[in-house]
Order: C-alpha cells, then sequence, then structure tokens
C-alpha cells in the first residue's frame, strides 16, 4: 500500500457464474495484490469461495452471478464473494477427512485466513476472509 494512503483501498468485480470466472478472479486479485506477501494466500481463498459460490449456489445456475470485494488496509486485507444463494443453505465450516473430494473449501479457507464471517445478503450469503498483515498465516492444510 502507498505510504501516503491513510484508509483501506476497495475493490469490486462481478462475475458470471461460469467455472472460467474462477481463474478470472484469481487473475484479478493477483492484480490487486502483486507484491504483497499475502498474495498467494489471497489468490488461493478467493478461488475457494468463488468455485463455491458457482457449484453450490444459485450463482452457478444459468444467468447467475456471483460478487467479489477486496478492501487492502496496512492493517489487513479482507476478500468477500457473494453469492445468489439457494433456500436454506448457508456456507458451514466442515472439517472434513484430508482424502475427501468435496466439501474441504471452507474449512481450507479458515485454515489460511485468521477470521472468516458468513453473513446472509439480499437472499444470498457473503462469506469474507481476512488477512491480517505483520503475523503469519494459518497454515496451509495441504
Amino acid at each position: 500500500m502507498h505510504e501516503y494512503t491513510s484508509t483501506a483501498r476497495v475493490w469490486g468485480l462481478s462475475c458470471p457464474g461460469f467455472p472460467e470466472e474462477v481463474s478470472r478472479a484469481r487473475r484479478w486479485t493477483r492484480d490487486i495484490l502483486r507484491g504483497s506477501p499475502l498474495a498467494e494466500d489471497a489468490e488461493l481463498i478467493v478461488s475457494e469461495l468463488s468455485a463455491n459460490a458457482i457449484l453450490h449456489t444459485a450463482s452457478g445456475q444459468q444467468s447467475g452471478s456471483f460478487h467479489l470485494a477486496l478492501a487492502v488496509s496496512a492493517q489487513v486485507i479482507a476478500l468477500s464473494v457473494t453469492d445468489e444463494g439457494v433456500a436454506g443453505t448457508a456456507p458451514k465450516i466442515k472439517r472434513q477427512d484430508q482424502e475427501a473430494e468435496h466439501g474441504r473449501g471452507l474449512g481450507m479457507v479458515s485454515a489460511i485466513a485468521h477470521r472468516v464471517v458468513v453473513h446472509e445478503s439480499d437472499g444470498g450469503y457473503t462469506v469474507t476472509a481476512e488477512l491480517f498483515a505483520g503475523r503469519p498465516t494459518g497454515g496451509h492444510p495441504c
């Protein structure tokens, strides 16, 4: 972050709910955070949250979309993905066997991020993961 910037800078991106948009979300995150020591962790988090939105919510259905927000300050990087939801299915962090093929994404995000918050948002859900600058990350489970 530039030394003369004292407040958080925020970016937003809306993507159609196509699987190839996950790589677009990763590139977008990587471009914004270029040079940050937290860029790789942030890119992995955005990839997992975007894929979850497409696979598990109405975001992945015809004409669906998901929305990303990235806020950067000197203290924290906050990554949010908002989906279009599915009735009664809030995202939940589950501890799965390492051999499981599905259901590990949000658990992996919670292992990398310093804090993960899920809240309802206009018919869908927003998952926000925060990475704190100057502190080691939670560690990669893989």
